[in-house]
């Protein structure tokens, strides 16, 4: 009995002293944008699906998980339509040419960064996110290649737990990501390019 005491007991302090876990969830906006009049394929691999920031302390040790892969593809199901006439979700950049698109969108992320109330001694949840975009042909061969950034930014007095600060910073940053991509896919020079040649 006493044995079995013991080992909840360890059980419990073990799991007080592990890393939150959160799956950030959020809704985004349909951008309000001219639609272009093409098909395009979109390929999320298996690191952005699953995409996970730790957070650590300062001495090592994970506080925060953050799960954000599938909102991400919330975001750009809720983006990529607005924006083009078709858009199809490829399991496989091989399926390309088969799926008949004229392109294929791969976004990636390159960085994540979070700012915590409790470290930086401001009053707010701050999340900033480096991207990769790449738009290939229907047989992988090049058309662009750019990085964006985005911010989310939450003030810690709107808020009542750790939790909701990051979610909603995260998002923040997410919301702030499909504006900037659908009202500047265009202008990327090689993007441009692209479009003109299409037509």
């Amino acid at each position: 009995m006493l044995k079995n005491l013991a080992l909840l007991c360890c059980t419990a302090v073990l799991s007080a002293c592990g890393a939150s876990s959160l799956v950030v969830s959020g809704d985004y906006p349909t951008p309000n944008v001219g639609q272009i009049p093409l098909t395009l394929g979109v390929y999320y691999d298996e690191e952005l699906r699953n995409f996970t920031y730790v957070e650590y302390s300062e001495t090592g040790k994970e506080e925060y998980q953050i799960a954000s892969g599938q909102t991400h593809i919330e975001l750009f199901d809720t983006v990529l339509p607005a924006m083009f006439e078709r858009v199809v979700v490829l399991n496989d950049l091989n399926a390309a040419t088969a799926a008949r698109v004229d392109a294929v969108f791969a976004p990636s992320i390159e960085e994540f960064q979070l700012a915590l109330p409790q470290k930086t001694r401001l009053d707010s949840y701050e999340v900033w996110v480096k991207y990769n975009m790449r738009l290939l042909g229907p047989r992988g061969d090049y058309i662009a290649d750019w990085v964006m950034t985005s911010y989310g930014k939450t003030p810690l007095a709107t808020l009542r737990s750790t939790d909701a600060g990051i979610n909603d910073a995260t998002v923040g940053a997410l919301r702030d990501l499909g504006s900037s991509f659908a009202l500047s896919f265009g202008s990327v020079p090689e993007v441009r390019e692209w479009l003109a040649a299409q037509q």
